[in-house]
């Protein structure tokens, strides 16, 4: 059996970060077990459904990494096939016309209520026969389910879990007006696209027991079911928007990379000992279904962070630079190729110490700038009359230098030693001269990236020194 998963998200907001997750559990089981991975849209709610809820779904997945195998399955574009197996349903006696209005639907869940009962329906129509005064009137198909025994579901997180067949009733698996209802079209979905494992949150996890009735009445094979664990906020609650970030989208622009969040996601309630940096190919190697957990998984946004620094760290150089450059348009920067060329110096410096991309992108924005950026008050602090004496002195000690990164370091220390002073009563103001601030990659490294005439030019005017016109 060649193992088919796939990832159901209905669009009507953002890819929230539990089903991201549950994209990426389809993903990694289908890519271990040699499968495919299938993304169906569950538009048919259409008063909410968007293009651009859509569009947004579509882009998340791709940024992720976790884009299908085949091209996404719209489920409003088979609601004439969801028609025909209701019908068909209809034929072999395993399902009923009920004709009953809103009106009475109503009347019948309050007198349940009333009497202290469960709000479901009575089967009024389900062995009875339309007469003559149902003739050309709109009915709903419901149905038939068991009256006895229990629907037992073999889960692949939740283990064996079970119902009594007495505490499901008669659902409506297709509407007056003729559209079918979610749980219905979710299951011929299923059979149709040959799905074999559904992994998917256990809020669904009663829907299933409903969902199985169909495909016994259809006398199709069940796929095998994975219910996961929600993901919960830091305070045990549902994830929701008060707890901060909860799209895809959030995290993106809050700078972090597609991997981070992957391998993050990967460890809420999934695990393999201690190893908790896990790349895309190391997690499809290790991911069985059976290992995850059955408690919720708590968010905690400071150890994303921390472990999107690690990936940040890792990164290469070169495919940060465009996020970077990006971020900085955005924020207003303009920028020629020499300065673009400064930034591709510095950026393994810099991201040494971000642990975002945004982060990476402020803490950059010296470099592209013409001249010191305005320092800020604690960074002005430390020009002092005698700091920018000792800068104009270095300025003429530095302008003698090879101006390679391996050397330049050194000659700072030989200056430190010839003045007979502490390294640092040199660095800081000179990182304050390059950078304005007093935070900074290391000194030696921001000196080559800026090169010889911009980093003289800064550290002179930071002295106060008029600057010579061949500078």
């Amino acid at each position: 059996m060649t193992v088919r998963t796939r990832f159901a998200p209905s669009p009507t907001g953002y890819l929230h970060i539990g089903g991201a997750r549950t994209a990426l559990f389809n993903y990694l089981y289908a890519r271990h077990t040699g499968g495919a991975y299938l993304l169906r849209i569950e538009d048919t709610d259409r008063a909410r459904s968007t293009e651009a809820a859509v569009k947004q779904i579509l882009d998340s997945l791709a940024w992720l990494g976790l884009s299908p195998d085949e091209e996404p399955v719209f489920q409003t574009s088979r609601e004439s096939r969801h028609a025909e197996v209701a019908r068909e349903l209809l034929a072999m006696g395993k399902a009923y016309r009920a004709y009953e209005t809103p009106e009475e639907l109503v009347a019948m869940r309050e007198r349940a209520m009333a009497e202290k009962r469960p709000p479901r329906y009575d089967g009024t129509w389900r062995d009875r026969e339309p007469g003559p005064e149902q003739e050309g009137k709109p009915y709903a198909i419901r149905l038939k389910v068991p009256q006895t025994g229990t629907t037992v579901i073999e889960d692949q997180v939740q283990g064996k879990v079970e119902v009594q067949n007495s505490e499901l009733d008669d659902m409506i698996i297709l509407r007056s007006d003729g559209t079918p209802t979610y749980l219905h079209a979710v299951v011929v979905d299923d059979h149709d696209m040959g799905i074999t494992h559904v992994i998917r949150g256990d809020d669904h996890l009663t829907n299933t027991f409903r969902q199985c009735q169909i495909f016994d009445a259809m006398g199709w094979e069940r796929p095998v079911f994975a219910h996961i664990p929600l993901i919960h906020g830091a305070d045990g609650a549902k994830l929701s928007k008060r707890h901060g970030a909860v799209s895809v989208i959030d995290f993106r622009e809050q700078g972090m990379l597609p991997e981070a969040v992957c391998n993050y996601l990967l460890r809420l309630g999934w695990g393999h000992g201690d190893e908790e940096v896990i790349s895309r190919e190391r997690a499809i190697e290790l991911f069985d279904i059976r290992d995850v957990g059955r408690a919720a998984s708590r968010m905690d946004e400071k150890k994303l962070q921390n472990l999107n620094g690690v990936y940040l760290r890792q990164a290469d150089p070169e495919a940060l630079l465009p996020e970077v450059l990006h971020r900085l348009t955005a924020a207003g920067e303009g920028f020629g190729t020499d300065k673009i060329a400064r930034l591709k110096l510095l950026l393994p410096a810099l991201q040494e110490r971000a642990k975002n991309l945004v982060e990476l992108a402020q803490s950059a924005a010296f470099i592209m700038a013409d001249g010191t950026p305005a320092p800020d008050e604690k960074a002005a602090a430390i020009l002092t009359p005698e700091a920018q004496e000792r800068l104009a002195d270095l300025a003429e000690f530095l302008s003698g230098a090879p101006w390679e990164k391996a050397d330049l370091e050194q000659w700072l220390r030989d200056y430190a030693d010839v003045k007979q002073i502490k390294l640092k009563d040199v660095a800081q103001p000179l990182r304050v001269a390059l950078t304005g601030s007093t935070t900074s990659p290391p000194i030696d490294a921001t000196l080559y990236a800026l090169g010889r005439d911009e980093a003289l030019a800064r550290i002179l005017t930071a002295a106060g020194v008029e600057l010579p016109p061949t500078v």
